[in-house]
Order: C-alpha cells, then structure tokens, then sequence
C-alpha cells in the first residue's frame, strides 16, 4: 500500500473525529519545512530576555530561544521601517531595490523570496504589517495587511491564517507586527512594567516621563511576544510545529532618541531567533557568526530546496543553522537615507570595530518624527535647555557632525569616536577602503538633490512645505546589479 493511500485510508476511518486536511499534510509531506518569519516593529536588539534584558517580560521569545538559536552579531541594512522589510525581502541592499526611502515602493522587477517560495509550490500568506507597496504582494497567494483585521498589535490575522491554510502544501508565512511602535495604546499587557523599575540608557533622560515612555514600550512587546507564542500551539495542534522553521527579527531599533534611523547597534542591530526542532542539531546555541538581514532572503530559499537567486545579494546562512559554530561574514553594511529627514550615512562593521561615514555631517541625527514627538524626546529638550545633557546625549542634538566615525570593540554603544586617533589609523584606512569598495560595487551613489526634511526635528510636526522627493541614492544600474561587496 502506497503512503498517500493509507493516509487516506486513515481519513476515511477517522472522518468522523474531525480529521483535518492539515493532518493530511503532516503525514504526507514530511521532507521540505514549513518557514514562518515573524518581523517586530521597533523593537530594539537588546530588550529581550535572551538578549539580557533584565526586565522585560518576553518569556515566549525566552524559551524559543532556549530550544533553538540566539544570534548575537546579526544586523539590518537600515534602522528604517520600509526600506529595512524591502531588504528583507528581496535580498539586496536598500540603494538597490528602487525603494531606498521611507514609504517608497518595491518595483515588480524586484525578485522576492517569497515569489521564489511560491513557484516552487509553497504556500505563501502574509498577515500584519505590509509597508512594501502593491508590486510584492504577487509573492503571496493571500495578504491580510487592513488596519480592520490586522488588531491593534497588528497580529489578530496571525492564527486565522494558519488555520485556513491549504493541508497539501508546505507553507511560508510572513507575519509582521505593529508592536512595538508608536503610538503606544492599551492592551492586555498594559502595566506589566512598572516605570519606576525602568533604567533608561545613558544617552535618555534619567526622568519619569521617560520611564513611563520605556514601560509602554515593554509592554507592546510582552503583547508580540504573548502572539508569538500562540502561534507556537497552533503549530503544535496542527501537528507541524516539529517541522516548522521559526524565524523572528525586528526590522529596526527602538523609537527613543539615538537608536531608530541611527546607525549605532541601538538603531542597526537587531534580535535574531530560530527555532528548527527537526533541522537545528544543536538547540539552544548563541552563533558569534556575522549575519546580515539581506541574508534571510537566500537562505529560505535554500531551505526550501531551491537554488542560489542570482538578484539577491546576500548569501544563504544554513550551515549556520547546522554548525552554530561557524563563521560566516567578515563584514556587515547598513546605510541612513531619508526617514522623515535628509539624511545620508553609510556604515560597515566587523564583529570588532564599527565605521561610519556621514555624507551630510551639516545635519544632526536627532531621530524619526514619531520619536521626536516623545516624551523621551521632550525630556532631552528640557534637560539641553537647561545646559545637562551628558555627551551621549547631546549627540542627539549635535551638528555639524563628524565626517567619519571609527568605535572600537569595547565601547557596545558606540559612544566614543576614535576616528581621529591615530592610534587606530590602520583600521580607519581598512575599513574606509571596505566601504568604499562596496559603494563603487553596488553601485551607490551620493545625490546632490535629497530628499528633504518633511517635520520639525524640534517636536515631530510635520513643516508646512510642499513634499517633493530628492533623488534617491543608487544609480540607474543599482536595480540591476548582482554585486554583493565584501563579503
């Protein structure tokens, strides 16, 4: 007797119990894993309880962690909500998917993985947060991305949209969060964090408004992390959790001051979480390897079976996955373009140092619009105006700002450039030649004409001007390039 005729078999004699299509499929198709990938909004690297953070309450994310893989030295392209998911997408740097901006849209040409996914007979759903713009959805048989089904944390459609899944296909599914940006409302978790336990970062405010601010914050993220585990026992009652690849990110840091839009780890650096229990050899792992978001892109389609995508940029990471010990990048590459303000950064990073160069060093880098209508925000005004502010602090505020920057190992947050230090010249030189051979490679560009400011950076509201978009970086051939640049 075949093995598709006696699962159907056992249909017919369980039909009565409720046999699902599902279980079909989880007898049938053992060999290709289900993929999901679960995308925070805002949520900053280290405020995890696997990543050490010594309040917030994430115990879902905590105990995945613990059955599967914590990376510790993975990194976004840009700490910027659009263009940050666009890479992620298709694989390529943010200059090299025509959508480089803020609210800027992915072409059809644009290969994606998910598309990729699909023509290889995955089942694709996507639910939550779009951000992308029409082309992309092509990728996905189904999209649920309406503010009326998506619930105010943006996760309501996550369950219903594993429950009517086809049970003869594998699946990937792309569930993307509201939590945890801004505005912050109540729900269920509201109050889980008391404010006055909060111990804000050196470069905020030691103040009570912020505190609050920080609690709120916690608390949409213990509201992720709870639908993250109800996505768990759905997978568990479907029968598949075993074979299901779990994979959770954030698209870029916190919306506070200093982190989201920066190119610091407090606005570039994100979580990376996955759990595999049939293909992860070696759970509860911490990978040191070097792994940037465009790499997500081929490695799925690697784990699907398929073969290497000429238009994605990054490289597949399963043999990470398998050997948690290995390396795997020596270098990781991140750039600031507009996001609500003209901005034009470019930086790169080894394990070891960080390097940033500032292509509009007239400007300050005080931070997106929501961030700066804060009350976080507000309490560095207050203490400026009174003449406080400690030095990471005052760097919120600072223009004009330094050309280059260079931060060596032992300084996480990047608070002391050492770019003029000529003790360190050798690896200024070696890593200015780095970037600049992966800007010339792929094709980036340096536009005169930017996108300009579209709200006051002194209280987030939005400037009575006429928006126009500047020239976008990346050049006529950017969108076509395969180039990767150092790897």
């Amino acid at each position: 007797m075949t093995r598709i005729r006696f699962v159907e078999l056992c249909c017919l004699t369980l039909g009565m119990l409720g046999c699902l299509p599902i279980a079909v499929y989880a007898l049938q198709v053992a060999e290709r894993p289900n993929l999901i990938l679960i995308i925070a909004d805002d949520i900053g690297w280290d405020d995890l309880g696997c990543y050490g953070h010594p309040l917030v309450q994430s115990p879902n994310l905590d105990r995945i962690a613990s059955e599967g893989l914590v990376f510790d030295h993975f990194y976004l392209t840009t700490s910027s909500c659009s263009p940050s998911r666009a890479s992620i997408i298709s694989g390529r740097y943010p200059h090299n998917t025509g959508a480089a901006e803020l609210h800027t849209e992915l072409p059809a040409s644009l290969a994606t993985f998910p598309a990729e996914l699909k023509a290889m007979g995955y089942y694709t759903a996507q639910a939550g947060k779009w951000h992308l713009g029409p082309a992309a959805k092509a990728g996905f048989d189904v999209v649920y991305d309406k503010g009326s089904e998506m619930g105010d944390g943006g996760e309501e459609r996550w369950l219903p949209t594993l429950r009517e899944r086809p049970g003869d296909k594998p699946f990937f599914m792309w569930f993307a969060a509201l939590d945890a940006h801004r505005p912050w409302g109540p729900n269920p978790f509201s109050g889980t964090h008391n404010p006055e336990e909060v111990f804000p970062p050196v470069y905020l405010a030691d103040a009570i408004d912020t505190k609050k601010d920080l609690a709120s914050y916690y608390d949409e993220i213990t509201r992720f992390d709870h639908y993250i585990g109800e996505v768990e026992k759905e997978l568990a009652r479907q029968g598949v959790l075993e074979n299901t690849l779990i994979m959770i990110v954030s698209d870029n840091g916190r919306p506070f001051p200093r982190s989201k839009t920066r190119m610091y780890d407090s606005g570039i650096k994100s979580p990376l979480v996955i759990k595999w229990p049939a293909g992860i050899p070696h759970p509860g792992s911490r990978v040191q390897a070097l792994v940037s978001a465009i790499d997500i892109a081929p490695t799925m389609v690697e784990l699907a079976g398929g073969s290497e995508v000429a238009a994605f940029q990054g490289k597949s990471f399963l043999s990470v996955l398998k050997e948690p010990n290995r390396e795997f990048r020596n270098y990781v590459f991140a750039e600031h373009n507009w996001h609500d303000h003209e901005a034009l950064e470019r930086m790169v990073r080894t394990k070891e140092h960080v390097y940033v160069l500032n292509l509009r060093p007239q400007f300050s880098q005080n931070g997106p619009a929501d961030s700066n209508a804060s009350d976080s925000y507000r309490d560095l005004l207050l203490l400026r105006d009174q003449g406080k502010l400690n030095a990471a602090q005052a760097d919120v505020f600072a223009a004009p700002r330094p050309y280059e920057e260079l931060y060596l190992p032992d300084d996480e947050e990047q608070l002391h450039n050492v770019a003029a230090n000529p003790a360190h010249r050798q690896t200024l030189l070696h890593l200015r030649h780095v970037m600049t051979q992966w800007m010339n490679e792929t094709e980036d560009t340096q536009p005169d004409r930017l996108t300009p400011d579209w709200y006051n950076k002194e209280n987030g509201k939005p400037l009575d001007i006429v928006r126009e978009r500047g020239e976008m970086p990346g050049s006529k051939g950017a969108l076509h390039t395969h180039a990767t640049g150092p790897f």
